[in-house]
Parts: structure tokens; sequence; C-alpha cells
């Protein structure tokens, strides 16, 4: 099994069962000619860089305030995806920095109780200067990128291509930076740069600048497979939401960032965009997957309860 790689320069409704059928057989698809223009991406690797290179002190600024917000800085040590699947492993080796949505509208329903953590505040660092402009404009890229594939992903499951608009239109996504640095001894029995977990949201979109010890994607034999694509094509992957919404129709499949080889002094970056739904956004079975006299598999639930439930067992 392979990862499929999808040529955006067709149109959506050509798009539509290709992305269907890879969302459904292995629930990842790589996304060439996507339209984020490339300036933007690598003035994001040049700030991300400039940031990971400052001193611990200096990223300790705007450290994680909390472990229920997904903001700042998180240092080696701190997290462990693997909880979020009920696995317990080393923590994974890698550092983050992380944003929520901003420029956000001074309305109670981006203050209510219930908006939190969705909009808790970002914290920026003081240097590098480019950071904070470079995360801006690379966030509303890919959000039209994600608006894109949404629209694609509706076609697929025969609803209208503006089905996912109004429940999206206040979004709670998240974009992470985040920095595998060069190991500096023997990793731990059972320690990745990731470990094996399924993402939480609707759908992600990953950019990074090397393969080398990079996203691992568990086939249904179980065996581990590597996306073959070019460099600036983005790996997108269904979210345990989406699978939720869908019924079980399409996969959130493990995944997982592998170890370099041995002796492996290279930094890697990657940029993951989590694209997630708004907060009361109540997801239960969508119509076209529920066949007559099927019964839906999961209760109804708010995206913002489902998050914070799950986001929580990975903390450290």
């Amino acid at each position: 099994m392979t990862i499929p790689i999808l040529d955006l320069s067709q149109a959506d409704s050509a798009l539509a069962l290709p992305l269907g059928a890879a969302f459904r057989d292995i629930g990842f698809v790589a996304l060439s000619n996507h339209g984020v223009p490339r300036f933007v991406i690598e003035g994001l690797y040049r700030a991300a860089n400039g940031f990971f290179d400052l001193q611990p002190a200096a990223k300790r600024q705007v450290a994680r305030p909390r472990p229920d917000q997904n903001r700042g800085y998180i240092g080696r040590g701190e997290e462990t995806l693997a909880r979020l699947g009920g696995r317990e492993t080393p923590p994974d080796y890698k550092e983050i920095f992380s944003i929520g949505p901003f420029d956000l509208p001074d309305e109670p329903y981006y203050t209510a109780p219930a908006a939190y953590p969705a909009f808790a505040p970002n914290l920026w660092p003081a240097a590098p200067a480019a950071l904070q402009p470079a995360m801006r404009a690379y966030w509303h890229a890919v959000t039209a990128l994600a608006r894109r594939v949404l629209g694609i992903s509706a076609l697929a499951l025969g609803l209208p291509a503006d089905y996912f608009a109004a429940i999206t239109d206040r979004h709670i996504s998240m974009l992470r930076l985040i920095c595998y640095p060069p190991y500096e001894k023997v990793p731990a029995e059972g320690q990745l740069r990731a470990g094996i977990h399924t993402d939480l949201n609707m759908l992600t979109f990953v950019h990074a600048n090397s393969d080398t010890g990079g996203l691992e994607v568990r086939a249904r034999d179980g065996s581990w497979i590597t996306p073959q694509a070019s460099g600036d094509a983005y790996i997108v992957n269904v979210g345990d939401i989406l699978m939720r919404w869908t019924n079980d129709l399409w996969v959130s499949t493990p995944h997982r960032v592998a170890n370099p080889p041995s002796g492996w002094r290279e930094r890697r970056l990657s940029i993951p965009f989590f694209f997630q739904a708004n907060y009361d956004a109540v997801v239960e079975c969508l119509p076209p997957c529920l066949a007559s006299g099927q019964e839906s598999k999961y209760p109804p639930v708010s995206v913002g309860a489902y998050r914070a439930e799950r986001f929580a067992r990975t903390a450290g």
C-alpha cells in the first residue's frame, strides 16, 4: 500500500473520487500543486530555525503556561503522543512552538467558558522578529488550502461542497513548529521522535524539510510505510473527529515519526497544521455515512469536549 499523490491543479470534481478512496483505504494523501506560496513556506522555515536556535532560557520565556493550553514553547520531554492511544512510552524527542487562532473579535463566543482553551492567547517571543509575521502568513495560506480540501471531501461524501463551511467558520485549528534535534545519546527503549498516535482533529496538513527520520504510516497489515512525495508536497491525513463524523468510513490511521539513522546529526523541522472545526460543532454521523438499518457507532459530542479530553492525556 502506498500514499496516493493528488495534483490540485485538477478540478475539485475530478479530485473527489480519488480523495475519498485514499481517505477510506489508508487515511493519508499527498498533495502537489497545493497553492501555498513557496516564499511563505521558506520564510516560516527560516523563522522557525531562528527560534529553535535560541538558548533554552530564551525559549522558556514563552513556555506553555498550562498543560491544557497548546500555546507557546513545549520543551523536550514534555509531550508523549502515544498517550493519545492509551500507550505509555518515553517522551517524544522533540521541541515545539505552537499557536492557535488570532485577531479574534471581541464577542462572547470567543470569551465564554466553553471557548477555553480553544481561544487561549498566543505567546510570541521577542526574537526572532520574523516569527510572528511568518506564522500569521502561513496560517492564512494553509487555511485556504484546508478549506478547499474540505470542499473536495464534502463532494467525496456526496454532500454539497460548502457543507462544512458553517461549522468551520470559527475553527479552533492549531499551527505547530516542531524541531526534531539530533540525538545526544542512544534513544531510550521505545522512544521515538513522535510516538505512535492518531490525530484528534479533522484534517492535518504537514510540510517537512526532510524525510530522514520522518513520518511513517501504519498499513492495514501492520507494516510501516513512508509517504513517497516530492519535497514540496503536503501530507494530509484524516483525524479522529472526521473519522467519527463519517462513522469510520474514513480512517484515522496510526502514524509515528521515526528515529533517524545512528549518527545522524541534522535537525529536522516539521510544520503541521491541525485543522479543527468550531468548538461548539456537534460531531454525529453524517447522513451519507449511515446505511439503511445501520446505527451510528458513536454518540454525538461537541468538538471542544472531545478535544479537551483527548489532548489532556499527552501532557507530561
